[in-house]
């Protein structure tokens, strides 16, 4: 088992058992090795419509309607944030932010622009 902790903010926090605040939830998870984002959604049963910007580590693995981490392997002590889809752009990530090799990928798909 890994340990991954897993903070949910605006609309998100309503997803965590009983321990959110107002605008955000907190939660410390244990995940079997070899989980991956998508198992991790599952279990907090987040509207994948829902989802929106997510940052592992501080990396920028995910946004709105892209759905490009769900194959990302978690790994322990993973700090995984979860925006609703409609939450603003967070402003640190604005400027070259640190992006995941599979969200690059998604993005140039779909013809994104990338600030830098």
């Amino acid at each position: 088992m890994i340990k991954v902790e897993v903070w949910m903010y605006g609309p998100l926090a309503k997803y965590a058992p009983d321990n959110s605040q107002p605008g955000y939830a907190q939660l410390n998870l244990e995940m079997p090795e070899g989980a991956r984002m998508r198992d991790l959604v599952e279990r907090i049963d987040l509207p994948l419509e829902e989802k929106g910007i997510t940052i592992v580590n501080g990396q920028l693995t995910d946004m709105p309607g892209l759905a490009a981490d769900l194959e990302l392997e978690l790994q322990e002590s993973d700090r995984v944030a979860f925006f609703h889809e409609r939450s603003m752009w967070p402003f640190q990530y604005r400027f070259g932010a640190d992006t995941s090799p599979e969200l690059l990928a998604a993005m140039q798909k779909r013809g994104f622009l990338r600030h830098t």
